[in-house]
């Protein structure tokens, strides 16, 4: 089950679970509040998010291209794995603009 909750003062959705069909319609309506509610950009951290299907992508693309019109961005911040692999396959990760979590350094 995914569980969006949006944290106003720094314009952060937390997503977990998996965003698909099932999911996407809370999911768009807290990410319009959102973008209704606040200026600069709207980040959604996919940390806990472990996958995505098209319906999910969907909403990511309209979701970017809402912002761009406003002259605003959507961040979306440290996918894991498999969903970085969705949004290569796809090739959305040249379209949106992902913050991946950075590899440990080891000596």
């Amino acid at each position: 089950m995914l569980a969006p909750t949006h944290s106003k003062p720094d314009n952060v959705v937390h997503l977990t679970g998996i965003l698909d069909v099932r999911t996407v319609g809370d999911v768009r309506q807290t990410l319009n509040d959102l973008i209704d509610a606040s200026d600069g950009d709207v980040i959604v951290d996919l940390e806990e998010v472990d996958a995505v299907d098209a319906t999910g992508l969907g909403l990511l693309v309209a979701t970017h291209r809402r912002t761009q019109s406003l002259g605003r961005q959507l961040v979306l911040w440290h996918p894991m794995p498999s969903v970085v692999r969705i949004l290569a396959v796809t090739r959305l990760h040249r379209v949106l603009n992902v913050e991946r979590t950075p590899l440990p350094i080891s000596a």
